[in-house]
């Protein structure tokens, strides 16, 4: 019974280390990981039992290459993990980075107050009229107000590489001749702009990959007719994903009258946006919600990257306790085989912190070589790997997978913290198998 509970004992102790541990390796940054190695380093290279930890992690690391297979094991197993993991949560990154680099500090968007995005709002004309005439709002060489009321529907089209029964929603704007002044990065690539008054199209590149039949001189029916894609543009950001035509034209086609959903006003600079805002409250006629759209775009990104970060997360830890399984399993064998040699290390002085060490060192290195190489394999496949996705519950946005140095450096630190799971038990056991049992038994 005494040997039962101090059995317990012993392993409620090491679950609580390995709980300690992982929480701290989670949580602290760079510069507290970096200090703790170097600590290691020095404790290795000053100490003797450091000398010894590194006499026994020299001894096994040699011998890996005769255990390529078992060694493979835990390599290829993390390498899998880092790989998805780091590959899901590039789509969360490149999500919301696409929707978030939207927009600036230095322009507004204006709804309908308690409207939490364009498709919820509905602004009048002459509401509209009283926006634009706010004298923050930033003006051309005419005296023009630099303001474009826009409409954005939801249209149907058949996506790329599909049946033509197989469709998609694209987000359809509406705008007037403003709209690129508002927005001075976008830029016509490819034919020319859409005419007021007809049905034409220019489409962002994003849309274009996305969906058939936008290439510019084809045809697409939206709605009720036939529109001609008479150019396409680009913007580097969520823009790209949609189809814009004029606004009067879009309204009629699709019965929204002379409403429109939102102002998007270039400001006189970044710091007027305080008293635009201010201007629009104080005024009675004018119960609206006004933003930066660089602040709008970042809260519609909030959401999905949520989402998509606690799928990847969540996939990610699935596949990382089959990994942590695959290593215990790995360095037990290791541990059992390696028996005698421990054992006579014992013998002859090597005391069992040592031991514990080179068996953690020797699995947190094939951890880092699983790690690197997952993260390698997911940079090559996935980094600007086009994906689409629901924007808004309106449309589909297009955005690339961006596998960035700080997603490498968590799949780097999973990798790690899978390793110093395998590695602590097998490690604890080797360090207290009795001399003379592990001696007779080999």
């Amino acid at each position: 019974m005494p040997t039962l509970l101090k059995t317990l004992l012993q392993n409620a102790g090491l679950c609580l280390v390995l709980l300690i541990a992982l929480v701290v390796w989670i949580l602290a940054p760079w510069y507290v990981l970096l200090a703790l190695a170097v600590i290691a380093a020095a404790w290795m290279l000053l100490s003797r039992g450091g000398r010894q930890a590194a006499s026994v992690s020299h001894v096994g690391i040699s011998t890996l290459g005769q255990r390529l297979g078992a060694s493979s094991v835990v390599v290829v197993g993390i390498a899998g993990v880092v790989a998805v993991l780091v590959a899901l949560l590039s789509m969360a990154e490149g999500y919301r980075h696409t929707v978030g680099s939207t927009g600036d500090d230095g322009s507004a968007i204006v709804m309908r107050g308690g409207a939490a995005a364009e498709v919820m709002s509905s602004i009048d004309r002459a509401l509209i009229s009283t926006v634009v005439q706010a004298p923050e709002i930033a003006r051309d060489a005419d005296g023009r107000p630099l303001a474009s009321p826009e409409l954005l529907v939801a249209a149907n089209l058949p996506l790329r590489g599909g049946t033509p029964d197989d469709e998609g929603s694209v987000q359809f704007r509406g705008v007037g001749e403003m709209a690129f002044k508002v927005r001075p990065h976008l830029r016509i690539v490819e034919g020319r702009m859409f005419e007021t008054g007809r049905r034409e199209l220019v489409v962002g590149q994003g849309a274009r990959k996305q969906f058939a039949g936008l290439e510019p001189g084809r045809s697409v029916r939206l709605g009720s007719d036939v529109w001609d894609v008479v150019g396409a543009f680009e913007s580097g950001d969520a823009m790209e994903s949609e189809i814009w035509a004029d606004a009067e034209v879009v309204a009629t086609t699709f019965r929204r009258g002379a409403n429109r959903a939102s102002v998007t006003a270039r400001l006189t600079g970044p710091d007027a946006f305080d008293a635009f805002k201010a201007t629009l409250d104080a005024d009675p006629r004018t119960q609206v919600e006004a933003t930066t759209t660089r602040t709008y775009y970042a809260r519609q990104s909030e959401g999905m990257s949520r989402v998509l970060r606690v799928i990847g997360i969540v996939v990610g830890t699935i596949m990382a306790v089959g990994a942590v399984f695959g290593a215990l399993n790995t360095m037990f064998a290791t541990v059992a085989a390696r028996a005698r040699e421990i054992a006579t290390l014992r013998a002859i002085g090597f005391r069992g912190l040592p031991v514990v060490i080179a068996v953690m060192l020797e699995t947190m290195l094939l951890a880092l070589a699983g790690g690197l190489l997952g993260g390698l394999i997911a940079w090559l496949l996935f980094d600007g790997y086009g994906a689409s996705t629901l924007a808004g519950s309106m449309g589909q946005m297009t955005f690339e997978f961006r596998v960035t140095p700080a997603l490498l450096w968590s799949g780097l630190k999973w990798a790690l913290a899978i390793g110093f799971v395998g590695g602590l038990f097998p490690a604890v056991r080797a360090a207290q198998l009795p001399v003379t049992t592990a001696l007779r038994a080999a």
